[in-house]
């Protein structure tokens, strides 16, 4: 495995152990006191090599983890490497960070935020324009959560502010990239189902 070396068990008759190389430790190094996901590139800097190997290097930590079935996992988001708790760890996580305090978003900025998300960029006036409602507060909370931010102007009268999502929507959501969210197609109704529907909301004749 790139970036590992053989050496010998501490005890006699033991397996060899895999150790990892100065740049691997080094990979490891940087990410732990990393408080945003780093990309290959910057990695590659700092060790003075190619990100295709902080690719390999990555790649071989990451599997070194789940072979040890440690209780953090190496993933790359937003477009750069962090550590994460492993998935199946995440209710004591959440015990732990939540402490009984819900820190949900309502369901009202959760839809907010889904449209941003998938029309980005778009206008708080486009924004009220689908969910039927006057969105400034709810984007002021996305903003104020990091999730959302300006990201351009329109180029039309009045140049209204754009807004998209943010790296931080994408971490938490552990994306590398918008392209990664679900395709809307799975929760759209087919036409069969919305002619039923209609029918149901018609007045008897």
């Amino acid at each position: 495995m790139d970036g590992w070396t053989e050496s010998p068990g501490a005890i006699d008759g033991d397996e060899p152990v895999a150790a990892r190389s100065e740049d691997a430790r080094a990979v490891e190094a940087v990410l732990m006191v990393a408080v945003e996901p780093v990309e290959p590139a910057l990695l590659a800097e700092l060790l003075e090599t190619t990100p295709a190997r902080v690719e390999d290097l990555c790649a071989g930590l990451a599997a070194s983890y789940e072979a040890e079935e440690r209780g953090f996992v190496l993933v790359r988001v937003a477009g750069g490497y962090r550590f994460q708790s492993a998935p199946d760890l995440a209710a004591y996580i959440e015990r732990f960070v939540l402490g009984g305090q819900s820190a949900r978003l309502s369901a009202a900025a959760l839809e907010t935020l889904a449209i941003v998300a998938y029309k980005q960029p778009v206008s708080r006036a486009q924004l009220a324009a689908i969910r039927g409602v006057n969105v400034d507060g709810v984007v002021r909370t996305l903003q104020q959560r990091g999730y959302v931010a300006e990201v351009a102007r329109d180029p039309g009268p009045g140049q209204a502010v754009l807004y998209g999502t943010t790296t931080s929507f994408l971490e938490k959501l552990g994306l590398d990239s918008v392209d990664d969210l679900p395709p809307l197609g799975g929760f759209v109704p087919d036409a069969g189902v919305v002619a039923t529907l209609e029918q149901g909301l018609r007045p008897n004749e």
